[in-house]
C-alpha cells in the first residue's frame, strides 16, 4: 500500500478535507458495489470534480490504515496539514477589533484538541496556537475528532507559548487563561469582547506555571458536583461560547 502522505479517515472528515481543498488529495478510498447512501455519492461526486483517484479497499486493509479507527468505509490519503506561521495569526489579530484566539497549553489528548477545534470553528476563532512539543499536532485522530472542522481552522505552532502570548498581548489582545485559584474569577464576569485569547491547560496539570503568570485574567468554571473539574474539551467550549454570547449582545 503507498505509503506518501497520511490518512484521514471517517465520511464526515473526509467530506470537510475535501470541500476544504487546503491539501494535497492523493486518493480516496470509498465502498464498492451496491448503490451509494447520499453521503457517499457526495463524496464521489467531490472526488470525480477534483480528479482525484478512488479506489476500494477491504474492511481489514481500511482497519490497518485508520489503526482501528471508526473509518465507515472511507478514507483519504492527503498531504501535512497546512499550518499556518505565528504572524498570520497576529496579523488576523491587528486587523480585526474582534478577533477571538485559542490557545492550547500542552494538551496531548487528540479527543480534547479535536473537541475544542470543532468548538473553535463553531465560535468563529480566528486562530488557534500550538506548542510544537508535548502537544497534539494536527493528527488524522484530530481531525477525526473535530469532525473535520480542523480542515477550516488556522492552526499555528510555536517553540514559546509564553513569547506567543506576550505577542498577542502586543497586537492588542487580552488573555484569558483556564484555572483555579484565589485569583482566579467566574468565566462569566471577564469581558470576552474585542481582541482576546482563550488559554486552555493540559489534561490533569492545567496551565503551566509561566503561562498562567502571563495571562491577563484567570477564568474559573464554578464546580457543583463532587468532580473538582472538566476536562479541556469541555471548559474550552464553556468559555468559547460565553465569549460568543457576549459579542452577540454587542452586536444586537
Amino acid at each position: 500500500m503507498e505509503t506518501k502522505g497520511e490518512w484521514v479517515y471517517g465520511r464526515r472528515p473526509v467530506m470537510e478535507v475535501l470541500r476544504a481543498k487546503r491539501r494535497h488529495l492523493y486518493e480516496v478510498v470509498l465502498p464498492s458495489g451496491g448503490r451509494d447512501s447520499p453521503d457517499v455519492a457526495e463524496l464521489r461526486g467531490l472526488a470525480l470534480a477534483g480528479g482525484i483517484p478512488m479506489r476500494a479497499l477491504g474492511r481489514p486493509e481500511l482497519d490497518v490504515l485508520s489503526a482501528g479507527g471508526h473509518h465507515q468505509g472511507v478514507a483519504v490519503r492527503v498531504g501535512g496539514y497546512p499550518y499556518v506561521s505565528l504572524e498570520q495569526v497576529l496579523h488576523d489579530v491587528r486587523e480585526q477589533p474582534q478577533a477571538l484566539v485559542l490557545l492550547l497549553d500542552h494538551i496531548e489528548d487528540p479527543q480534547n484538541v479535536g473537541a475544542l477545534m470543532r468548538t473553535a470553528e463553531a465560535a468563529g476563532v480566528s486562530g488557534i496556537i500550538l506548542p510544537e512539543d508535548r502537544a497534539a499536532g494536527v493528527t488524522p485522530a484530530v481531525v477525526r475528532a473535530s469532525a473535520g472542522a480542523s480542515e477550516y481552522m488556522r492552526v499555528a505552532r510555536t517553540v514559546n507559548l509564553v513569547r506567543a502570548m506576550k505577542e498577542l498581548q502586543e497586537a492588542g489582545a487580552w488573555l484569558a487563561g483556564l484555572d483555579m485559584g484565589e485569583d482566579s474569577r467566574p468565566y462569566t464576569q471577564i469581558d470576552f469582547k474585542g481582541r482576546m485569547g482563550v488559554v486552555v491547560g493540559a489534561e490533569g496539570e492545567g496551565l503551566g506555571r509561566l503561562v498562567r503568570e502571563k495571562c491577563d485574567f484567570i477564568a474559573a468554571i464554578p464546580m457543583r458536583g463532587h468532580i473538582a473539574s472538566l476536562n479541556a474539551g469541555v471548559a474550552g467550549g464553556i468559555v468559547l461560547f460565553e465569549a460568543v454570547r457576549q459579542r452577540t449582545l454587542v452586536r444586537k
